[in-house]
């Protein structure tokens, strides 16, 4: 499995339904990016300048919340997933 260093996390992102309210389906170009999804891997968290290691606030498992184009998409083992900054995590859901 991968490792995320720092603060980075790494979300599996939840699927958007692939039909509109009204039963269209909808284009990939036309669907909203997703901003939700399953922490599968957190970092060891950030280290200040002083040295002083903050720990990650949420954990493995977490259904989290985050900025909209945040992070950087990768593909590994046949699965996408989402490796974003702690920073970028605006809520945990719970």
């Amino acid at each position: 499995m991968l490792k995320p260093l720092g603060d980075r996390v790494i979300i599996e992102v939840a699927q958007e339904e692939e039909k509109s309210v009204g039963g269209i389906v909808l284009a990939s170009s036309a669907k909203e990016k997703p901003q939700t999804g399953t922490v599968i891997a957190v970092g060891e968290g950030r280290v200040l300048e002083s040295g002083q290691k903050i720990p990650a606030t949420v954990k493995e498992g977490d259904q989290v919340m985050f900025e909209k184009y945040a992070g950087t998409e990768v593909k590994y083992e046949g699965k996408e997933y989402l490796i974003v900054s702690g920073k970028d995590i605006i809520a945990i859901v719970e």
